[in-house]
């Protein structure tokens, strides 16, 4: 079956006309995101509406912006600058480390050191927050400290992702619903973006209990089998990855002071392989993590609810229904800590 190739939009030049009035810049990363400087996130006041919409727009459009900061960053203002995008407040559900500046319940810290920050987070691709119905709109990584021979964060852009499917694979996927194997959350596996319109793909490859299929014709659900769910997380795998040499994938090295934000429901996320490596092997690597309140629900089509208890009894008889902070281990041997 034929497909459609996948596409990273430009950035829009009415977008970086707006930016730069303001005297910002927006350059373009190869082959997704942009590099944003001039605009000082430990400012006092935000910029001006229209140079946060043409920000966000450009964040749903290629991913992620990368803001660039000659100076430290302080927490507070990180965490500011954080509420500019998606629902405009943090919305946080994780643990705080000892470590973290303040006790501030808002910074995720991350390290591989476990006496700096959380190990081994995010190790399959995944996207912030799929336990909530209206998952987190954006999020933030502020590098503390990045690690002497590397170590980022790879991201891969869902829209295109969609595109490179094969055409019966596309139409499979938009019929499947996910369920998050801690909170019973369920989620379409294709959406389309609330700002770009573009279909993506959407699927936690480390909190997935269940998956849901809709008959194609006829009023009735089924869930997918051990193979088949397994099948699906493999193919979701590795059309993500296969973005890094076709061109909708980055592996981002952060540097010194770097800021980045990303569209929650646009882009894809996990560590790179090197993040999770010891601080004596690695170098010390110290991250902090923001999130940011859903605008809308990411609800599921199909007249399906937005919460099943995937905790109790296997509601369809037959298929995965596995509850649990894992949910179902599509692979052996790899990681899954989410």
């Amino acid at each position: 079956m034929t497909h459609r190739s996948p596409t990273i939009p430009p950035l829009d030049p009415t977008h970086m006309a707006t930016i730069e009035a303001f005297g910002g810049t927006i350059t373009p990363l190869e082959p997704l995101g942009a590099e944003v400087r001039g605009i000082d996130l430990s400012a006092a006041e935000a910029p001006p509406p229209e140079v946060l919409d043409a920000l966000e727009r450009e964040m749903a459009s290629r991913g992620f912006l990368v803001f660039k900061n000659d100076t430290p960053l302080a927490a507070d203002d990180f965490l500011r600058a954080s509420c500019w995008w998606g629902g405009r407040e943090l919305h946080s559900t994780h643990g705080v480390h000892p470590a973290t500046p303040g006790g501030n319940p808002h910074i995720f810290r991350l390290s591989n050191d476990q006496r700096h920050g959380i190990q081994d987070v995010g190790p399959q691709w995944h996207n912030d927050g799929s336990f909530n119905a209206d998952t987190f709109s954006h999020s933030g990584y502020h590098i503390i400290r990045p690690a002497e021979k590397g170590g980022g964060t790879y991201f891969a852009h869902q829209g295109a992702a969609y595109d490179a499917l094969p055409e019966d694979r596309q139409e499979f996927w938009s019929r499947l619903s996910s369920v998050n194997s801690a909170s019973g959350t369920v989620h379409p596996v294709v959406h389309e973006h609330p700002i770009t319109g573009r279909r993506c793909v959407w699927l936690h490859l480390g909190m997935t209990g269940a998956v849901i299929e809709k008959l194609p014709d006829e009023d009735a659900f089924r869930l997918l089998n051990e193979d088949e769910l397994k099948r699906l997380c493999h193919e979701y795998n590795d059309i993500l990855n296969a973005g890094l040499e076709n061109g909708y994938a980055i592996a981002f090295e952060y540097q010194e002071n770097d800021c980045v934000f990303i569209d929650n429901l646009a882009v894809a996320h996990r560590a790179a392989p090197e993040a999770h490596l010891p601080a004596e092997e690695q170098g010390l690597r110290i991250m902090h993590r923001s999130t940011v309140r859903g605008v809308q629900d990411l609800a599921p089509g199909f007249g399906l609810p937005q919460y099943v208890d995937i905790q109790g009894p296997n509601p369809l008889g037959e298929g995965v229904w596995k509850g649990g902070g894992i949910g179902f281990r599509w692979a052996d041997g790899v990681p899954m800590q989410n």
